[in-house]
C-alpha cells in the first residue's frame, strides 16, 4: 500500500504508559560504552547507583514503540533506515520515572525515485504531573516509497558545522559485543545481532544501532563541554550517514560557538563519516 498523502499527516497515537528504573539507566550507559574503565570516576555516576545520573539521549529508548506504526504509514519496512534524530529536553532527564508517550507524523516529503522522508514527533510526559520531560523528533528514510505525490521541499534544513578545523576530537572505542548490550535497551532488530540477517541486508556482519552512535556523540559533548553534567544538555540532534561495526573506534569532531556545540562522527579505522550535521545546545 503506497503512502496516502495528505492522510499520513493525520496519523497519531493515543498516550501510552512506560516506566524505567535505575537499572535501565545504568544499562543504557553501559550500552553506549560508559564504564569501560572502572577507574574513570567521571563516568562512574552513570553506571553506579550511588549519585546516579542519566545520559540524556536515553530518552530515545524509554518509550520504544510509541507513535504511529510503520505499517499504518504505507511504507516498506524492509527498505527503511533512520535518517535523523533530535531530542529537546524540557527538564533534566530522570534516572527513573513513570511516563506517558504520544506520537504523531508531522511531515512527509517526496524525493521521487530516491524514496520518501517521514518526520515524526514523540512527546514524553510525567505520568503523575503531566509535565513535559522531552520531545523527540526523528525522520525515517523510506527508500522504496517515493513518488507518492507529496511535497519535495520544506523539510527542516540540516545544521551546518563550521568550516574550520575541529576545536577538539575525541576517540571512543566500541566493544565487539556493543550492539548485543545496547539492544537490551529496546531495539532488538536482528540486523544488530544475527550475522545471517545482517548478510541478507547486505552487511558483512551485524551493525551498531544508529541510536547507539547518537548516544556516543552525546557522551562526547558531556565529556568535552558539559563537565559530565546532564542538566547542561538542552537539545541534541544528528543526521545519520553510514553504519558503524561493533569493535570500531568512533571519532567525534567537535566545534563550540557560544552555547552551541557542532559535531560530526567518523570511524577511525575506515575514515568513513557516520554522523553529520550534529548540534547540541547547552544551557
Amino acid at each position: 500500500m503506497p503512502i496516502a498523502y495528505p492522510e499520513i499527516l493525520s496519523l497519531s497515537s493515543e498516550p501510552q504508559s512506560f516506566a524505567w528504573t535505575d537499572k535501565e539507566s545504568m544499562l543504557y550507559a553501559l550500552g553506549i560504552g560508559m564504564g569501560s574503565d572502572p577507574m574513570n570516576v567521571q563516568e562512574l555516576p552513570f553506571v553506579y547507583e550511588s549519585g546516579l545520573k542519566a545520559v540524556p539521549t536515553m530518552a530515545t529508548t524509554v518509550a520504544w514503540g510509541a507513535g504511529p506504526s510503520v505499517g499504518k504509514m504505507g511504507i516498506n519496512f524492509l527498505l527503511v533506515v533512520h535518517g535523523e534524530q533530535k531530542v529537546e529536553f524540557h527538564k533534566t532527564f530522570p534516572t527513573e520515572a513513570q511516563i506517558t508517550a504520544e506520537g504523531r507524523v508531522i511531515g512527509a516529503y517526496d524525493k521521487g525515485d530516491k524514496g520518501a522522508v517521514i518526520y515524526n514527533e514523540t512527546v514524553l510526559k510525567d505520568a503523575k504531573t503531566g509535565e513535559k520531560i522531552a520531545t523527540l523528533t526523528g525522520s525515517t528514510f523510506a527508500r522504496g516509497d517515493g513518488n507518492f505525490g507529496g511535497p519535495s521541499d520544506g523539510a527542516p534544513e540540516p545544521h551546518e558545522v563550521p568550516a574550520r578545523a575541529p576545536d577538539m576530537s575525541l576517540d571512543f572505542a566500541t566493544a565487539p559485543n556493543q550492539a548485543l548490550i545496547y539492544r537490551l535497551s529496546g531495539d532488538r532488530n536482528p540486523l544488530h545481532s544475527d550475522p545471517n540477517i545482517a548478510k541478507a541486508a547486505g552487511f558483512p556482519r551485524p551493525i551498531l544501532h544508529g541510536l547507539c552512535t547518537y548516544g556516543v556523540t552525546c557522551r562526547a559533548v558531556l565529556q568535552a563541554y558539559a563537565d559530565f553534567d546532564p542538566s547542561k544538555i538542552k537539545s541534541h540532534q544528528i543526521r545519520f550517514s553510514s553504519p558503524v561495526f561493533p569493535g570500531e573506534t568512533i571519532t567525534v569532531d567537535l566545534w563550540k560557538d557560544g552555547d552551541v556545540v557542532s559535531f560530526e562522527a567518523r570511524v577511525k579505522e575506515r575514515g568513513v563519516t557516520v554522523a553529520k550535521n550534529g548540534k547540541t545546545v547547552l544551557g
